[in-house]
């Protein structure tokens, strides 16, 4: 070991030099603006053999783990559940640490002053895949791992770090600090909820993440029940039929029933301090931001960007709404928020025994702490409860509120509760965005992308009745992330917000979404419906103390309308709506096979294609218009389609980069089912 003392006496750089590595520690000890005291990189790398992405020149990867300190006395972690239990050391801190992962340029002075932040999902990474073009890589170091380069083209540090603690081998990962009651244990209850298809065992946590333990495995306390809908009262299974048989699984004799609900309500101890997801996130981002020391291997930070898909789109919202977007200083963390697909909701990320990646569907994972007021960036009221309360109040008291992006497709709206981010929570009318937002509809989007060609999912979980929805949308993500980074350093307006509307009445009950009379498929009744939900007494402090939690009044959601396809009418329609082959939608029916084939598959759309003839259309009762009917031949369908991607251009939600590829693939789409179907 080499100790390399700086005249600085308030910062020291330590060198381990192993057999087959290097680490670095750096100690940013002098840092003000953020409690991140140490960045551990255990691997820096140049990538791509050094290739040089335009006037930002080589990139290189910095891989390690950040160490952090929370003082609990701090205003801005008093927000923090359980973190004066936490263990702390002789300067009164609580210490956590996290895997880190930042792609930067070597010569960080020709970086264009930007950090773009990705809230992993469950620990993954997506950046490179959705605005690079790149292949599946969670380590990427070859010059076609990193697509098409072109955010490294433009001078972008790409950073990613784990916030969760339970998250599957392989992933991100936060290291989380214990909650304990002086010298006792804390215990509480924690509940594992599955529905599938037919097994003899489960796993009491979420998509495979770690489970909280059980205290006592054969004790009667813990409580098994089943039922068919969430809001059905519980049957209670004898204890004598099933148990614990490992850590986080559960056996049932006889099995568990295909589409059922089942409860596992167990004692458990030892919570972590869940909500060090949030700060460390707050934290990392400060430091690269505002250190001004020689620690900090990223200077020149003027702009912080924040992206999130589903889980971690709901954990920004959580972010900000919570006031985590203000650091221990009082300056604003990230300047702009992309809230992809996160729905009306916000998740399990600050509570007591919280498992962060449990979710709301209309038939999986029920009654979590997801679907709660508020849901609008204003502040409105809840007539039920007398609540008032927004997204953005708190950013907004501490003059700390970013530009944001909320970006919803169908499947939101029908299994997310999407329309009560802009409606009041009577579902009467329109609540605006925030000046400092916007909301983007992805017409007939699905949450999940189906491949090409369409065919069914084969994973259990979400398999659906029909094919899935293959209307890829990334390239409108691309050009709205565009829109965002000009609002926010340019000062350019993005365009305008769209989405339905009450006023406009592209926003109504699935009675009056003016859904076609397609045979043997109909419009979803029942999308999921979001619950006022009571979690006891200190659920204000973050403890749970009912659970599973009573359920109070609904909330009323509401569906966009559609055209005489069954197409979305509002929002942005990719040119394979406007000029369409087929009804797609954001939801679908779960297979039979499954169980439950009256509710909804997991976030999955649908795939409809028109007949290809007006013989084909009238022989089935087709009431939608046929191919031929539509197009007079592909040139037809191609130049039409090359019409709809220039005017979505002309308005910025698309970039002119991605126009080929689009008319591309439609011709692709237009030949498979000329040809295939």
């Amino acid at each position: 070991m080499e100790i390399m003392d700086d005249p600085n006496p308030r910062k020291r750089i330590m060198r381990v030099t192993l057999a087959t590595t290097v680490l670095w520690l750096i100690v940013a000890t002098s840092m003000a603006e953020a409690r991140l005291v140490s960045l551990l990189i255990e691997r820096r790398e140049i990538v791509a053999n050094g290739k040089a992405f335009g006037l930002a020149g080589p990139y290189e990867k910095l891989i390690g783990i950040a160490e952090f300190r929370l003082d609990p006395d701090q205003p801005q972690n008093q927000i923090i559940v359980d973190l004066p239990l936490a263990p702390r050391n002789v300067d009164g801190d609580v210490e956590f640490s996290a895997e880190f992962y930042l792609l930067k340029p070597v010569d960080p002075t020709r970086g264009n002053g930007r950090l773009f932040y990705e809230v992993g999902n469950r620990g993954s990474k997506r950046i490179l895949r959705t605005f690079q073009k790149a292949p599946r890589s969670s380590d990427p170091m070859t010059v076609e791992e990193f697509g098409d380069g072109s955010l490294m083209r433009e001078g972008f540090s790409l950073l990613w770090m784990g916030w969760q603690w339970d998250v599957p081998e392989g992933r991100m990962r936060m290291t989380m600090p214990i909650a304990t009651d002086g010298d006792e244990t804390i215990t509480g209850l924690v509940r594992g909820n599955f529905v599938g298809p037919r097994t003899e065992t489960a796993l009491l946590a979420d998509r495979g993440h770690q489970a909280y333990s059980v205290i006592d495995p054969e004790s009667d306390e813990h409580v098994m029940t089943v039922r068919n809908l969430s809001t059905d009262p519980p049957e209670i299974i004898p204890r004598a039929r099933w148990r614990f048989t490992e850590p986080g699984v559960v056996a049932l004799d006889g099995g568990f029933e295909p589409g059922r609900i089942y409860d596992v309500v167990y004692l458990s101890q030892n919570p972590r301090v869940v909500g060090t997801g949030l700060a460390g996130t707050r934290d990392i981002v400060s430091f690269f931001k505002y250190d001004t020391s020689e620690a900090n291997p990223l200077p020149g930070i003027n702009y912080a960007l924040a992206w999130g898909v589903s889980q971690s789109g709901r954990f920004l919202r959580h972010f900000v709404y919570q006031g985590f977007n203000e650091n221990e200083d009082g300056h604003q963390v990230f300047d702009g928020v992309f809230d992809q697909v996160g729905g009306a909701g916000r998740g399990s990320f600050n509570h007591r025994f919280g498992q962060a990646s449990r979710d709301a569907l209309q038939h999986f994972n029920f009654l979590y702490p997801v679907d709660m007021f508020p849901f609008t960036d204003a502040t409105t009221t809840d007539p039920v409860t007398g609540q008032s309360d927004g997204l953005l109040r708190q950013a907004d008291a501490t003059g700390t509120t970013p530009k944001v992006f909320h970006v919803l497709t169908n499947s939101e709206y029908f299994n997310r509760a999407g329309s009560l981010t802009h409606t009041d929570v009577t579902g009467s009318r329109d609540i605006d965005p925030a000046a400092t937002s916007r909301i983007y509809f992805l017409a007939s989007a699905p949450h999940i992308l189906g491949r090409f060609p369409p065919q069914p999912n084969s994973n259990e979980v979400f398999l659906g009745q029909a094919p899935m929805n293959i209307l890829a949308y990334t390239p409108v993500i691309r050009a709205l992330f565009k829109a965002l980074d000009a609002w926010i350093v340019e000062k350019q307006e993005p365009p305008p917000s769209l989405y339905p509307r009450i006023d406009a009445g592209t926003l109504v009950s699935p009675a009056d979404a003016g859904w076609p009379d397609l045979p043997n498929v109909s419009l979803p009744r029942e999308p999921l419906t979001a619950l006022r939900l009571d979690f006891g007494p200190n659920w204000h402090r973050g403890i749970v103390t009912h659970e599973p939690p009573r359920i109070g009044a609904p909330f009323i959601q509401l569906v966009p309308a559609v055209d005489s396809d069954g197409n979305d009418r509002a929002g942005i329609r990719m040119p394979e709506l406007v000029v369409p082959l087929a009804t797609q939608t954001g939801w679908n029916y779960r297979h039979e096979s499954i169980g439950a084939a009256d509710r909804l598959s997991s976030e999955i759309g649908s795939y409809f294609v028109f007949a290809r003839t007006k013989a084909e259309r009238e022989n089935s009762g087709d009431p939608r218009l046929s191919i031929e009917e539509r197009y007079r031949n592909k040139h037809d369908y191609v130049g039409r389609i090359t019409q709809a991607a220039l005017d979505l251009a002309n308005k910025r939600y698309l970039l002119a980069a991605d126009l080929p590829e689009i008319i591309n693939q439609a011709g692709v789409h237009y030949d498979w089912v000329i040809g295939k179907h």
